[in-house]
């Protein structure tokens, strides 16, 4: 057993050095490699303090985990979070409303795809997942089918880390595979076969494979329909589940499953929303309107923690007349106003620039990452929207390949075998050629 690193006394040496040992990182050990310190952020370049010592200026290619789609420092969302912190920066939403909540509401269920009528909002992408089963479970008990407490979806998604969203998350590849006593037991699907898209947003897929896919998603659905609350799907691309994007037609089959056996379709948006894949949200690429959707992470531009859950009508209608007449569930900073002030201006900025945004940064991912098919260690590059991924033949080596970004003047967060990129919207052509050829540079130097 590794020994816990001794904590360091409160301010000696750098932040990083006074970091180890005393906070837990994502996925990480206490232990683990000492950390980049974030000395500025401005634009799409963080500044960092190096663990050999060093200091770099590098080009985000994470987009601080997707939500930064508009870089940092904007002086719209600053100006929008000052305005509101003059006004006031919380109130409880229990009893209480405000116009940032009210606003934001009908922006959202106004731009949504569909007839999406009411806004539930939540602290976080997770926690909008726990909300929306949730909702499916009250939803089956107000419509008469109180013993439907399952859900199917398939495999390879990742959907959070709370206890709810980590039950549908993949079960055996996933990161929660250490919880099998204490997780509800779900339905799993195969995963869909990998698909491509191109520059003119035409999808290719293995035909046969996807009759297959079809049949068996359809089979196992009709199986256990009696039991089943909703079907739960990232739609057209899986994220921390592999950054696998697959055929549309896949999230056209699940909206059939769902209508035939009365159950509801939650679509997770929170990493493909607000046009991540190419079209404001990724189930627009299938011509589908969930029941349900999730929506997070690129909501405030990153400046804050928000989330919200959509619903239809029909949805809304039998909560509401249900014995409690409620949605059992309510956050302490719920509606957070400085938040939901700070998600309208972003969606301000998003405006009708995101299609143009989104369409050159895919264009500049293909034509950059192309190289690394040269590489020997390099199994595929697959791009889709602002998305663009190195699969390689292999775990990633982290530690290595992020040092090797940095000194190519490029932030990644490798993971599994993929060291991929969704950069703010805003990043320049030029920037977007700098991460491009950092991926691959460090590939090449740790992985050959």
């Amino acid at each position: 057993m590794r020994e816990a690193p001794t904590l360091n006394t409160r301010g000696s040496g750098n932040v990083a050095t006074r970091d180890r040992g005393l906070v837990w990182h994502p996925y990480a050990p206490l232990n683990g490699p000492e950390p980049y310190a974030v000395s500025g952020a401005s634009g799409v370049r963080l500044s960092l303090s190096c663990p050999d010592g060093s200091s770099a200026e590098v080009v985000d290619a994470m987009a601080s985990w997707w939500c930064a789609v508009h870089g940092y420092g904007h002086p719209a969302l600053n100006a929008a979070a000052h305005r509101q912190i003059d006004d006031f920066s919380h109130v409880m939403f229990g009893g209480l409303t405000h116009e940032p909540a009210v606003e934001l509401a009908e922006r959202l269920v106004a731009m949504a795809p569909g007839p999406m009528a009411h806004v539930f909002y939540a602290d976080s992408g997770s926690v909008s997942v726990e909300v929306a089963l949730k909702l499916a479970l009250q939803y089956q008990a107000a419509t008469g089918s109180p013993q439907r407490q399952r859900f199917l979806t398939i495999r390879g998604g990742y959907h959070g880390d709370t206890f709810a969203a980590m039950s549908v998350c993949d079960p055996v590849d996933g990161m929660h595979s250490a919880f099998p006593g204490v997780l509800a037991s779900h339905l799993f699907a195969p995963r869909p076969p990998l698909a491509r898209v191109d520059a003119d947003g035409r999808w290719t897929t293995d035909e046969e494979a996807l009759d297959r896919w079809t049949a068996d998603f359809r089979s196992l659905a009709a199986t256990h329909a009696g039991e089943l609350a909703a079907i739960v799907v990232e739609p057209v691309l899986q994220g921390a589940g592999g950054m696998r994007p697959y055929d549309p037609r896949c999230v056209q089959v699940m909206r059939e499953v769902a209508d035939e056996h009365g159950l509801l379709l939650i679509a997770d948006e929170i990493a493909t929303g607000f046009g991540r894949t190419g079209r404001l949200f990724a189930c627009e690429w299938a011509g589908v309107t969930p029941d349900v959707m999730c929506v997070g992470k690129a909501l405030t531009g990153g400046y804050l923690s928000l989330a919200a859950v959509l619903m239809t009508s029909r949805v809304g209608a039998a909560i509401t007349g249900s014995s409690f007449g409620a949605l059992l569930h309510g956050p302490t900073f719920m509606a957070n106003p400085l938040a939901c002030a700070v998600a309208s201006a972003s969606l301000d900025l998003l405006g009708d620039s995101w299609a143009v945004n989104v369409a050159r940064v895919a264009s500049g991912l293909r034509a950059g990452l192309a190289p690394a098919l040269e590489l020997a260690s390099v199994r595929e590059v697959r791009t889709v929207g602002a998305v663009g991924v190195i699969q390689l033949d292999r775990a990633v080596d982290v530690p290595a390949v992020t040092a090797a970004a940095v000194r190519n003047g490029v932030w990644v967060r490798p993971f599994r075998d993929l060291v991929y990129t969704m950069p703010p919207y805003v990043t320049t052509d030029d920037d977007i050629a700098t991460i491009c050829a950092g991926m691959v540079a460090a590939v090449r130097e740790v992985h050959q």
